[in-house]
């Protein structure tokens, strides 16, 4: 891709419509998690340092093109205000004299954050009007939002084409992290699988059988292709009619030369539930009666041994069920041999979505990875080989 990023533009003195997403959790009128408006603040500082005034695009909710008090983004100020360790302005409107008004008063060194995109139907729509009149208000464009880049929508893909366009330092992150796992990695490359459903990963698993050179396969995953081989799973989650696309996949990587990994042993219980009594089985020997809730240590170790083999990983979902100790064991045991040869300098290890992402918190390995990106939707569409508009608006170079 030839982004530029905010190294590339002439910022001093010009007005910087900065697209980022602090679409937080809030309860009670308050910013419960606020990572990802913290990780918007290098990109605001840059842009300060480089004399430019950040007035900041962002969404925050699904008003569905109406203004609705309860969605206003307001809420985050206080949050943003405490990241950046300073006052932050606010418009009541996104476009507009509101707008306007707000941007002119805005001081040298000031920030300034305008109301959520969505309120104005031209957003979602992608309204080239609608995106004229965003663009009116600034001078540059700058897009720090991965995780809404694989949106059509005016502020993420018409507004990048109205105004000379770069990448802020999140999404210049996200953009080179996915480049060297995917684009130009070094090898081999092995990528984790893992989630609960087959079906959802289709194209996935499907664009990176071109790729790698190993795909684990874990979580519920793995059931469905455990019993495309004639492999009984007793009464655990598995898509059976998804039986012959499996084997398809199989088949699909036999003649890439790309190897499944599959669990040779799991941990089985008769119930999914905190403290339920557990047994390891071959992968080959779940009872009738039992559920499979994660791998065992065999697979553990075999997972081990092709990561200290790989110079790349692309990480995306966990290998059990995660959520209830002790089903926990072979997505923390992955995660903290991947996080160690990250540290070792062996590894270059990238992972994203909402479930990988809370795996890893929870192992505590998050911190040690290459990179570890907080988009969901995005995230897993640049790894089905998607072209995602928001970053192809700005490959204009």
């Amino acid at each position: 891709m030839a982004w530029k990023s905010l190294d590339d533009l002439d910022l001093g003195g010009k007005v910087v419509l900065t697209r980022v997403d602090i679409n937080v959790p809030v309860e009670n009128g308050a910013v419960t998690d606020a990572t990802r408006i913290e990780r918007i603040v290098p990109t605001v500082k840059d842009i300060l340092a480089k004399g430019g005034k950040p007035v900041l695009l962002a969404h925050f909710d699904r008003p569905k093109g109406k203004v609705v008090p309860g969605m206003s983004l307001r809420v985050a100020l206080p949050a943003l205000e405490a990241a950046l360790g300073q006052p932050v302005a606010f418009a009541e409107d996104c476009v507009g004299p509101a707008a306007a008004e707000a941007i002119a008063a805005l001081p040298a060194g000031g920030v300034l954050l305008l109301e959520n995109t969505r309120f104005h139907k031209g957003e979602e729509k992608n309204d080239p009007e609608f995106a004229a009149e965003l663009a009116a208000l600034g001078d540059v464009y700058c897009n720090d939002a991965f995780s809404a880049a694989h949106r059509a929508h005016a502020s993420t893909e018409a507004l990048a084409r109205l105004l000379p366009a770069c990448a802020g330092r999140l999404m210049q992150a996200e953009l080179s992290a996915l480049e060297k796992a995917l684009t130009d990695p070094a090898r081999p490359v092995v990528a984790v699988v893992g989630g609960a459903k087959v079906s959802t990963k289709l194209e996935l698993l499907g664009n990176l059988i071109g790729k790698v050179d190993s795909i684990v396969i874990g979580g519920g995953m793995a059931n469905t292709f455990l019993a495309a081989q004639g492999i009984d799973v007793g009464k655990s989650l598995c898509e059976h009619e998804m039986a012959d696309t499996a084997r398809a996949i199989m088949t699909k990587a036999d003649g890439a030369n790309c190897t499944l990994v599959l669990p040779v042993d799991v941990v089985v219980a008769a119930e999914f539930k905190a403290g339920s009594p557990n047994e390891i089985v071959a992968a080959s020997a779940c009872p009738p009666d039992r559920m499979i809730l994660d791998a065992g240590p065999a697979s553990i170790a075999r997972i081990a041994a092709v990561f200290s083999a790989a110079r790349t990983l692309v990480w995306n979902g966990p290998l059990g069920a995660f959520e209830i100790p002790p089903f926990n064991t072979a997505t923390d045991a992955a995660a903290r041999q991947a996080a160690s040869l990250t540290r070792a300098g062996r590894l270059l290890s990238v992972a994203g979505g909402g479930d990988t992402v809370a795996a890893l918190n929870a192992s505590g390995s998050a911190a040690d990875f290459s990179y570890v990106s907080t988009a969901g939707g995005a995230f897993l569409e640049w790894l089905e080989g998607k072209t995602l508009p928001g970053v192809a608006a700005l490959d204009q170079a």
